[in-house]
C-alpha cells in the first residue's frame, strides 16, 4: 500500500509541475492563436494558426513592419492582428492617393495588397501624431482592415501589445490535428 501512495503523489506532483510548466509559458512565452478574418490577405490568411512571441518585447521594442497581436478594447476575448506602420512620436498620413507619409515622408514598403482608396483613409486622412508609448497599426488587406485610422481601434499603446507574430503553422485544423482554443 505504502508503494501505491507514494506513485500516486510522485505521479501527481509530475502532473502539477508539466501543468505549472505549460501555464508559464503561454503566459509568458509563447501561444497559438487563430487567424480570423481577411484583414492581413495576402500575408495571412484566414484559418492561419500562429505562435505569437511573448517574450521578445520585454527585452525590445516592436519595430516597424512587425505583425503584432493586440486586444480589441470593446470585445472580451478579441484579438486583433496587425501590421505596425508607425512608431512612437511618429506623426502618419495617408493622402488622397492612398500614399502611407511618416513625419511627412513617403513609408517605403510593399505590404498593402492594394492602393488604400481615398474614403479609407479614417482619421489618417489628417496627420495623426503618435504618443511616446503609441503604434500606429494596419493590416495588410489595407481596404478590408479595421485599424489604426478607425477611432474603434485607434493608435495601439504600448503595454496592450500582447507579442508578436512569430510562426506561421500549416492550417492543420483541416485535418482535425489543431481545433479552436
Amino acid at each position: 500500500m505504502n508503494k501505491v501512495m507514494k506513485e500516486m503523489l510522485t505521479t501527481g506532483l509530475y502532473l502539477l509541475c508539466v501543468l505549472c510548466i505549460t501555464y508559464l509559458i503561454i503566459t509568458f512565452v509563447g501561444q497559438r492563436t487563430e487567424v480570423e478574418g481577411e484583414s492581413m490577405e495576402t500575408t495571412l490568411s484566414d484559418g492561419d494558426n500562429l505562435i505569437v512571441d511573448k517574450i521578445t518585447y520585454r527585452f525590445s521594442d516592436p519595430q516597424r513592419f512587425d505583425i503584432i497581436v493586440f486586444p480589441f478594447q470593446y470585445q472580451e476575448n478579441t484579438y486583433y492582428i496587425k501590421r505596425i506602420i508607425g512608431l512612437p512620436g511618429e506623426t502618419v498620413q495617408i493622402d488622397q492617393n492612398g500614399t502611407i507619409y511618416i513625419n511627412g515622408e513617403i513609408l517605403v514598403e510593399n505590404y498593402g495588397k492594394e492602393v488604400i482608396r481615398a474614403d479609407n483613409r479614417g482619421i489618417a486622412a489628417n496627420p495623426v501624431v503618435l504618443g511616446e508609448d503609441e503604434y500606429f497599426v494596419m493590416g495588410d488587406n489595407r481596404n478590408n482592415s479595421s485599424d489604426s485610422r478607425t477611432e474603434i481601434v485607434g493608435n495601439i499603446h504600448r503595454d496592450d501589445i500582447i507579442g508578436r507574430a512569430w510562426l506561421r503553422i500549416w492550417p492543420l485544423s483541416e485535418f482535425g490535428i489543431l481545433k479552436h482554443q
